[in-house]
């Protein structure tokens, strides 16, 4: 496991409970980079999805694919995404599939510090926006999202499968507007919902 285009990044606080991240004083700097082999660590973590999903990402989106790791070696978090669209019809974008932060690591703005990355990441890219789907019953993230300059773009009807029993969910497909759209285009919301088959 290899970190590699790290930064520090100072953590504005301590993690909740008044406890330190092991092996760091109080103000300990966090390191964040891109990780080749992230696999194993996020499979001791109960990761979202399999193995074949996440080497997926690794080997086609690399640089989308960035972990927070506490120097004593915690991982702290992770996001993950791809880059994808058409150039011609103005829809290259940026993708969040996944965002994960570790409880003891929340609030301290750490999910923040992981999509400005991806953001980045999707402005060298020459990406017209960055997009995501969130439950639309997940109003925590939702917030978290719209504070980060995001809002609903579309609604996407039973996007979500559910299990048990229940019924399926729906999600927004919330989106941010990059620098390329200079018109803000690909954030004008659509006026009706749609199905998951009728996304691109």
């Amino acid at each position: 496991m290899y970190l590699q285009g790290v930064q520090n990044v100072e953590i504005p606080k301590r993690p909740r409970g008044g406890g330190s991240v092991a092996g760091a004083a109080p103000a300990a700097q966090q390191r964040l980079g891109e990780r080749r082999a992230a696999v194993a660590v996020l499979l001791n973590w109960r990761p979202q999805y399999g193995i074949p999903f996440y080497l997926q990402y690794l080997a086609h989106w690399p640089e989308y694919f960035i972990v927070a790791e506490a120097p004593g070696g915690e991982l702290m978090g992770y996001i993950m995404g791809k880059a994808e669209g058409s150039v011609a019809r103005e829809e290259w974008h940026g993708h969040v599939t996944a965002l994960s932060v570790a409880p003891e690591f929340r609030r301290l703005g750490l999910a923040a510090k992981l999509m400005e990355l991806l953001e980045e990441i999707s402005e060298k890219k020459g990406g017209f926006f960055v997009d995501l789907f969130v439950r639309v019953s997940n109003q925590v993230a939702v917030n978290m999202y719209k504070q980060l300059g995001y809002s609903v773009y579309r609604t996407v009807l039973e996007y979500y499968s559910a299990s048990n029993g229940e019924p399926d969910e729906d999600a927004y497909d919330m989106r941010k507007a990059l620098s390329r759209d200079t018109e803000k285009k690909s954030i004008i919301p659509l006026p009706h919902p749609v199905r998951p088959e009728d996304i691109e």
